[in-house]
């Protein structure tokens, strides 16, 4: 606790570098988002992915997104709409015939900027929703002020992930959505294991002021804190590296948030709670006293 100073400086820091680059900068939207052709595909074998995404930037489509749908033969194809829909899935369509005589193309679906913005608005929505929920949830089963900076820190790692983004300027789709809502399951997990230690601690030693008590509690869970995150990371490095651009965006948003996560776990959420004034006996069990009735009148 002695350190929290420090961790609020730099996560000020950086919280603002990354809100600065999202406000100047923006996001990186992807078809999702913006709008583009759909088209779906079925080759009559097993088809090589790396070999579709380099025919289509020989050809001059540097954005597309292919991927499989089902089994190995079915590819879907989504890029920016450059003309009609007839006429991107026509010239789409001579482009995978040198690879595959055989293909066919069953559909060219035009997805609109209309569509994007819904999508936009649901998954803004979804993620407040989350950390309103998340909200209740800790402060019905803690206390509001474990809650305020369980929730504090999560709206950081947020942030410091959405900046990741916009500073890179890497393409954002719905799969990085579901890394969001990840990362803030996974990063209240943390934060929760440290709440539950603290009370557990606050209950059982009364001798000690309540920083004391906050120390021993991280101490006791620092290890099992790192172990995890290091496990995982290990699979996330792992998806970043091999899982191929697909999902490069889920992957490089769960690293951001599992790292940066496990900092606010420790330095942030129970730091805030501290400094907002938790204390003994915000933690000790309430005891109702039961009226006793006399019997009889």
């Amino acid at each position: 606790m002695q350190y929290r100073k420090f961790g609020y400086l730099f996560s000020i820091l950086l919280t603002s570098a990354c809100l600065f680059f999202i406000f100047t900068k923006g996001f990186n939207w992807g078809l999702d988002f913006t709008g583009g052709v759909v088209i779906d595909t079925h080759f009559s074998q097993p088809a090589n992915l790396e070999q579709v995404r380099s025919t289509l930037h020989d050809n001059g489509i540097t954005s597309a997104l292919v991927q499989t749908t089902g089994s190995t033969s079915d590819v879907m194809i989504r890029l920016p709409a450059t003309g009609s829909d007839a006429a991107i899935g026509t010239k789409v369509k001579d482009m995978m015939t040198a690879l595959d005589p055989n293909i066919q193309v069953r559909s060219v679906e035009f997805v609109g900027p209309n569509v994007g913005d819904e999508l936009t608005e649901s998954a803004i929505y979804a993620t407040l929703a989350t950390l309103v929920l998340l909200l209740g949830y800790v402060g019905m089963r803690f206390e509001w002020r474990l809650a305020t900076g369980g929730v504090l820190a999560l709206a950081h790692d947020v942030i410091v992930t959405l900046g990741v983004f916009s500073f890179l300027q890497i393409e954002m789709d719905l799969t990085f959505v579901a890394a969001i809502l990840t990362v803030v399951g996974y990063s209240l997990n943390d934060s929760i294991v440290v709440f539950d230690r603290v009370r557990e601690n606050f209950r059982k030693i009364r001798r000690l002021e309540s920083e004391e008590v906050i120390n021993i509690s991280l101490t006791q869970t620092l290890s099992r804190t790192m172990m995890t995150s290091i496990t995982t990371l290990f699979v996330v490095f792992a998806l970043l590296f091999w899982g191929g651009p697909t999902i490069y965006s889920f992957s490089l948003a769960l690293l951001c948030g599992i790292a940066f996560g496990t900092y606010s776990s420790i330095f942030i959420a129970i730091a805030l709670a501290f400094d907002l004034g938790l204390k003994r006996e915000h933690m000790q069990i309430k005891i109702v006293e039961k009226e006793e009735f006399e019997e009889g009148f």
